[in-house]
């Protein structure tokens, strides 16, 4: 980054000492008992508001489970570890992004347990159908949020911003939506929230490592050691790799579930062209939940066996299938074979 600018962005009268960051972001230095209580005690209750925010398709209380989510100070850690060249602060931080990652994923799990939904119904609830595809405007994302995660870190000025950092980028989230799916045997849907929440991990990280590398970070560390580390470098190789890795697993994912749908709309409009005035309205595919909305002008459906049938001499075996009528009742058509 050119001297200038970085100064514009980060004033050195405004630049928090190395000491100062490390402080904030390690849970292991300092008040250690307390900085790890408090992490686990909001983590948990951020888990347990996203988890009942996503099964009641509630917006607010996501956002609500957004803002006090922790799981960002370990993951800007691990950027100022490989900033450090710090494997101990890595591995450490790594180790309670991984713990976080487990206890959210288990309480999205018991949570759906508790307030259960149908499958039918995940499949028409948008905080699930929004974190189960991520593409390339969700990495865009990530990657701007995380540099401005890391600036308002490394600033001592702008530290109001970060409860909009933690509602801009998706952490908590898509793990809630992994535990959810997963409670209700949604495997397909809860991959691709995987592939969300590990997009923007390792998005945050690269944009963190390089802020905290231009921001002086790394010369400052050096200077201490008085001999040159090139584990940042490597490090920051590493992760444009990892970042890929999620997108590509994602693409292919996205260009298999196309293509259930665009089978699947071919038998619909096939299945109701018989009955005079019927059409489908739509059809979605979430995970291994396929459902059909049709219009028909008494609200009756045709015979739900030839659809089956249709399906599965057209589709996969494994998809649910569910219709929804006119009158937005669901049936139950069964799972292709």
């Amino acid at each position: 980054m050119p001297h200038g600018v970085l100064t514009y962005v980060l004033p050195v009268s405004q630049r928090r000492t190395l000491d100062q960051l490390t402080a904030d972001l390690d849970l292991g230095a300092g008040e250690v008992k307390a900085k790890r209580s408090a992490f686990w005690t909001m983590l948990v209750l951020s888990a347990i508001i996203a988890s009942a925010g996503i099964i009641t398709d509630s917006t607010a209380t996501v956002i609500g489970a957004m803002i006090i989510a922790p799981l960002s100070t370990p993951i800007m850690a691990v950027a100022l570890g490989l900033t450090r060249g710090t494997s101990a602060l890595v591995w450490r931080s790594a180790l309670f992004v991984l713990g976080g990652m487990v206890v959210v994923v288990a309480l999205g799990a018991a949570v759906s347990a508790i307030l259960p939904a149908s499958s039918g119904a995940l499949v028409g609830n948008s905080q699930i159908t929004g974190r189960t595809s991520p593409g390339i405007f969700d990495l865009v994302t990530a990657l701007a949020t995380g540099f401005a995660g890391s600036i308002a870190l490394a600033r001592r000025d702008v530290a109001a911003i970060l409860p909009g950092v933690a509602i801009a980028i998706s952490l908590v989230p898509p793990l809630a939506v992994v535990g959810v799916c997963l409670g209700h045997g949604s495997y397909a849907s809860a991959l691709g929230a995987l592939f969300l929440f590990l997009s923007n991990l390792v998005s945050m990280v690269l944009a963190g490592t390089l802020t905290f590398t231009a921001a002086g970070y790394k010369a400052e560390v050096m200077e201490r050691r008085a001999r040159r580390d090139r584990r940042t470098s490597v490090g920051i190789g590493l992760l444009l790799v990892l970042v890929a890795l999620p997108l590509v697993g994602n693409s292919v994912f996205t260009a298999a579930v196309s293509t259930y749908a665009r089978h699947a709309e071919q038998v619909a409009d096939d299945w109701v062209a018989a009955t005079p005035g019927a059409s489908v309205s739509d059809v979605s595919v979430v995970g291994r939940d396929l459902r059909i909305s049709i219009q028909t002008p008494d609200g009756a459906i045709p015979s739900t066996q030839d659809l089956l049938d249709e399906l599965d001499a057209r589709t996969v075996p494994g998809l649910h299938v569910t219709v929804v009528t006119t009158f937005g009742q669901t049936v139950d058509v069964g799972t292709t074979g």
